[in-house]
């Protein structure tokens, strides 16, 4: 059933390039993440193309120094898996409003979405939760746990491989009632 739905989303070119750019965006992102005030005052600065791209593109090659070897697998398979997710994701969301265009649903989805996204800013909310999180002394009881914070790239891994077998049984589900 999860191949059926894998090879329905991925056969097409468009879901395929839409996994594949946003799995390596999402992975570009990832590494250069330690060092994003760098890549910025970089990529924003004068100077030719060559030069501004140059430090960011050779940035990708600190997987190998920056992450430990399993931290640097899970980033490589939450990029796959991310990027698969996105992709499967666009599909099914894709296929079911085409299904349900005249019933005013998708303009709710929509206005949930942007109502969602207009209820304050990311920024203040992960300030505010960092603060709190190192008031409480988070940062030192990550150092208590077995595989010191590495936990948190498995349950990433295991959230990301559990949406998409959803997302492909979804897929695989007709949108009618059985009877």
């Amino acid at each position: 059933m999860i191949f059926r739905a894998f090879k329905k989303v991925f056969q097409k070119p468009l879901y395929a390039a839409i996994g594949i750019l946003t799995g390596l965006t999402s992975f570009v992102f990832i590494i250069w993440l330690p060092n994003i005030g760098l890549v910025a005052e970089v990529l924003f600065s004068s100077g030719s193309f060559s030069e501004r791209i140059a430090l960011p593109v050779s940035l990708i090659g600190t997987i190998s120094t920056n992450f430990t070897t399993l931290s640097a697998s899970f980033v490589i398979a939450m990029a796959i898996l991310f990027g698969m997710n996105v992709a499967m994701t666009a599909f099914f969301i894709r296929r079911r409003i085409s299904n349900i265009k005249e019933s005013g649903v998708v303009a709710g989805f929509i206005g949930t979405i942007s109502g969602t996204l207009g209820v304050g800013c990311a920024a203040c909310g992960s300030i505010l939760l960092t603060t709190v999180l190192a008031w409480i002394g988070a940062g030192a009881l990550i150092q208590l746990l077995p595989m010191q914070g590495e936990e948190f790239g498995i349950a990433g891994v295991i959230l990301l491989v559990a949406s998409l077998f959803l997302t492909a049984k979804q897929i695989e589900n007709p949108a009618v009632c059985r009877i």
